[in-house]
Formats: C-alpha cells, structure tokens, sequence
C-alpha cells in the first residue's frame, strides 16, 4: 500500500464484511469490480494505485484497490474501478459519512497479516466486533 492518498466510504446496508464482500462480488468479471457515485473525485489521479477504505460499523474494516475511473454508461455518474480482491484491515474508528473522503497514506490501517486475517475469520462475527468495538483487535 505504498499510495499516498486513499478514499473512505460507508458500506450501507452491510452489517459485516461478508455482506460487502458478496455485493461486491456479485458484479465482479476479470479481477475487476466497481461501485458508482454522482461525483468524480477532484483528486481522481492521485488516488489510482491508492485504495478505498470501507466503513462498517464506523470502523474502518477492509479496502481495495483502486483502479481507475470512468463514466457510467448513464452518462450521470462516475465508476471508481476496483481490484475485487476485497482486503481486512486492522479495524481503525472512522466516523460514518455520505459519499467519499479522502484519507492520507500515514492515517490509513494497516492490512491484516496471514495468521492474523485466518484468526479473525475463524471467530464469529458478533464476537469479532465486539473485540473490535472494545479496541481490542
């Protein structure tokens, strides 16, 4: 994650990463996902190679990659292209918010490791965030 600048966005409607992590799945064709807004970001060049950090709970919980951008075939809105690989990140507080913000590369959560990824995965998801929310994990 070597990208200085970064966005944040809230998951709406997700409860936990699966939920994302299924969404997000159900469009994704060639490594390739994407998610739509009615704003191109102002800084969109700086943030290809950065990645779009992902807000549950008001916790930054994962990110991807961020690709590119392009218009909507509906010619109103933007597509932020994304790697589908959706990553788990040290959960970090953020508060919610509408739409995107940015996030500069020293603020943004470190990537869960191997191990550590495995042993977040295997605890129940309830107990997972109750860890979290007591910034425990």
């Amino acid at each position: 994650m070597a990208a200085e600048l970064h966005i944040t966005k809230v998951a709406v409607g997700c409860a936990e990463i699966e939920t994302l992590r299924e969404r997000l799945g159900s469009r994704a064709h060639s490594g390739e996902t994407f998610i739509t807004t009615r704003f191109r970001p102002k800084r969109e060049s700086e943030l290809i190679g950065g990645s779009l950090f992902w807000i549950i709970k008001h916790r930054l919980v994962a990110r991807q990659e961020i690709l590119g951008f392009e218009d909507d075939p509906d010619g109103k809105r933007c597509r932020i292209l994304l790697s589908a690989e959706l990553r788990p990140v040290r959960a970090h507080p953020k508060r919610a918010h509408q739409g995107w913000r940015y996030l500069a590369g020293a603020d943004a959560p470190a990537d869960l490791g191997g191990d550590e990824a495995e042993g977040m995965a295997a605890l129940p998801s309830a107990m997972a965030a109750e860890l979290s929310a007591l910034a425990l994990i």
